[in-house]
């Protein structure tokens, strides 16, 4: 098949949507609302109440103002697409969209895995806590989780541009990287790709995988022969992380099924496969606000403390 300059491709994911789509619209409106009402109230929180400056707290910043950021990348594209007839892209927007959707993924992995082993330190070295994990050290950590992912997929997604490509069909609702890999023509150029794409796959995988599950393991091993009170105390506070953990992870791996695998999901009603291959840029940002403000009890006090105020002040 010979090669063609595409200047769009077709995202074909909205071909089954038919006449539910002003339905689905008020729905992700909403999501998107909520979304950013949520995550915008902790990270002003977390900024305004002093008493909140610490690690974890810092973590938990980064962590809203990234789920922010990745459902930015999606939800304005996907609402906009929703409503028109044309559901094309531009391939320079689709690169972009990319870009956001990646760096999304890898920021808020990695920042799981600091998050991890920030509660390994604070579980098993209490007395050395505050001098092990201190704000300057967080603030560190978080700025070099941002700039490697954001110079690893800028890095990735110029090798992306550089394919010639046979097609310019998607078969989701987003550009998914993979699938427009699959689209290039040129094989020499695929396996550059695909050789620097395991190398970051091992790197920015591998080695936070690698934190979370030795973090874990030494928290459990720790609490095992700890007192009660001690190990309700670390599961009250590895809880909220945990589950945090789980959901993005298996976000992550039902959208790894579906873009590489299609027969697992090939029975599915289109509408679900849609909704499993969004699940964790659409569920993810929405999640970690609730479970860390309902399991939080000062980020739930410093909420009481800071909005009255301002309320106060419109009157």
């Amino acid at each position: 098949m010979n090669a063609t300059q595409f200047h769009s491709f077709i995202l074909a994911g909205y071909s089954e949507i038919g006449q539910l789509k002003y339905l689905y619209l008020i729905i992700i409106t909403s999501l998107y609302i909520s979304i950013l009402f949520s995550n915008t109230l902790f990270i002003v929180v977390i900024y305004m109440e002093r008493s909140l400056h610490k690690p974890m707290y810092l973590f938990l910043c980064s962590l809203f103002v990234n789920d922010v950021y990745g459902s930015t990348a999606l939800y304005p594209a996907l609402m906009t697409n929703l409503v028109s007839d044309d559901h094309s892209i531009s391939t320079v927007y689709c690169y972009l969209q990319i870009f956001c959707i990646y760096t999304y993924g890898c920021i808020e992995f990695g920042n799981l895995a600091v998050m991890s082993y920030d509660r390994y330190l604070a579980i098993c070295y209490p007395l050395k806590y505050n001098i092990l994990m201190t704000p300057k050290k967080v603030c560190i950590l978080v700025f070099l989780i941002w700039l490697c992912m954001f110079v690893h997929m800028f890095i990735n997604v110029y090798l992306t541009v550089c394919l010639e490509f046979c097609g310019n069909v998607i078969e989701k609702v987003y550009c998914d990287n993979y699938l427009v890999v699959k689209l290039a023509c040129s094989a020499p150029d695929i396996t550059v790709k695909n050789v620097y794409g395991l190398c970051g796959l091992v790197l920015f995988l591998a080695v936070p995988l690698f934190t979370i599950i030795f973090s874990y393991i030494k928290i459990l091993t720790i609490c095992l022969k700890s007192s009660t009170e001690t190990r309700q105390k670390a599961v009250s506070t590895c809880t909220p992380h945990l589950a945090s953990l789980l959901n993005f992870s298996f976000g992550c791996l039902i959208n790894l099924l579906q873009s590489r695998f299609d027969k697992p999901l090939e029975t599915f009603p289109p509408v679900l496969q849609t909704i499993i291959s969004v699940y964790f840029l659409m569920c993810q940002p929405l999640f970690n606000p609730i479970v860390y403000g309902v399991r939080m009890s000062k980020i739930r006090q410093a909420c009481r403390n800071i909005l009255p105020v301002h309320l106060q002040q419109k009157t």
